[in-house]
Order: structure tokens, then sequence, then C-alpha cells
């Protein structure tokens, strides 16, 4: 595929994949709770992954994309086309959610952003976590949704399933840690809701959501390759 189709590629998934998840969360989290939203990010991946797989891959991701970088498995020219399309395909769609709010009287607040402790101190249902937890929850959970994404991909295994298995793995990282963090692993998603969010805080913490992920997939690679037999 040429660079530009899947420049294209992963700025769509990316904002399908915004506009899913944390719209779910934003119009309709009081009804359908944590569950809800947890299926609806896991289910917008699934649809992606079988929608533009073939294009870009559907990382939608720029932890997914370091990760495969990182195990040797695309170029660093498509690891920066990449990043930079699935943060502005998700500032797109933060942008659109946040044109939806104010067409209905609403405000942004928190804005389904990321965060740990003082930034859900009104939200029902979150623990207080501190910085150090949340660090160490992102770089974990970032890692166990890598190895599961680099174990299906791999062209050893089993074809056809790919999808499914890495929408259902976000769906159980997102029903782990929505109380903890509001999920991200995944820095494009948390620079655009950081962005747009009314409350301080979320920029004030989104370095954490961008370290801890990349990080966590960068050990994904290595330990993926230790244990799979293959070198980068």
């Amino acid at each position: 595929m040429k660079t530009s189709q899947k420049f294209a590629a992963e700025l769509i998934g990316t904002f399908v994949l915004v506009l899913g998840g944390c719209g779910t969360a934003i119009f309709a989290g009081s009804s359908v709770g944590f569950l809800g939203v947890a299926l609806a990010f896991g289910l917008t991946i699934v649809a992606m992954a079988y929608g533009i797989g073939n294009i870009s891959g559907a990382h939608l991701n720029p932890a997914v994309s370091v990760s495969i970088f990182c195990a040797g498995r695309m170029s660093a020219k498509d690891l920066g086309v990449y990043i930079a399309a699935q943060i502005i395909g998700g500032v797109l769609a933060a942008a659109l959610l946040a044109f939806i709010v104010a067409q209905h009287g609403g405000t942004r607040g928190v804005f389904a952003a990321n965060g740990y402790g003082e930034l859900f101190r009104d939200a029902a249902g979150y623990v207080n976590l501190s910085a150090t937890g949340a660090f160490v929850t992102e770089l974990v959970l970032t890692f166990v949704f890598l190895i599961v994404i680099l174990g299906v991909t791999d062209s050893r295994s089993i074809k056809g399933f790919a999808g499914l298995a890495i929408g259902l793995t976000l769906a159980l990282i997102h029903l782990i840690s929505i109380p903890l963090t509001n999920t991200s692993v995944n820095p494009a998603r948390s620079i655009s809701q950081a962005i747009f969010a009314e409350d301080p805080l979320a920029l004030n913490q989104l370095w954490i959501f961008i370290v801890a992920p990349v990080l966590g997939a960068a050990i994904a690679a290595f330990v993926y390759n230790l244990i799979a037999g293959k070198s980068r």
C-alpha cells in the first residue's frame, strides 16, 4: 500500500475509535456504565480491524505502532506517518465531540480524558489513584495489550481472528482500568481528549498517558521477540 493510503486509513480508524469509545463515555456513560464503555472501545477496534486492517494493519494507537517498530515489523518512516495520522484522527474526533456537546448546551468538564486521583474527585466509581499507580497501571496494561497484538499478528498464528482477539483484549483492559485512569493505553486517544477537556488537570497529567503506554509497548516488543524466538 502507498504511504498516503496508510495515512488515510490510520487517520480514519483512529477518528472512529475516539468517536465511538469516547463518544459513548461522554454521551451514554451514565446509561451504559463502565461495561458499556469498555465494549464500545473493544467493538470499535474489531470493526476497524476488519474494515481497514488490510490497508494499514489498523494500529490506531501510537503505542501499537511503536511496539510494531521495536519488534522489527515496520520502518521508521512508516512509524512517523502512522503516529501523525493517529494523533490527527483522534484530535478531529475530539473536536467533533466538543462541537456536539456545545450544540446541546453542555459543558465538557473532564471530557472522557485520562487521569488519576483528583481529576475524578466528583465521579462515582473511580478510585483515588496516585501518579505512580496510574503510571504502573498504564505501563502493565499496554504491555499486556501489545503481547496479544504481537502474538495474534505473528505470521505463525491462526489467520482471521486477530481483530476479534485484539478488540476483546481492549475491552478487558478497559474493565480493569476505567475506574483507575479512565483507560488510555493509547497516547492519541489521551492527547485528543486532554486538549478539549475543561479541567486543566487533564493536560497536567497527560505525560503519564504518553510515556507509560509507549514504554510498555517497547518492553512488550522486546519480551515477545525473546519468548517467540525472534530477533529484531
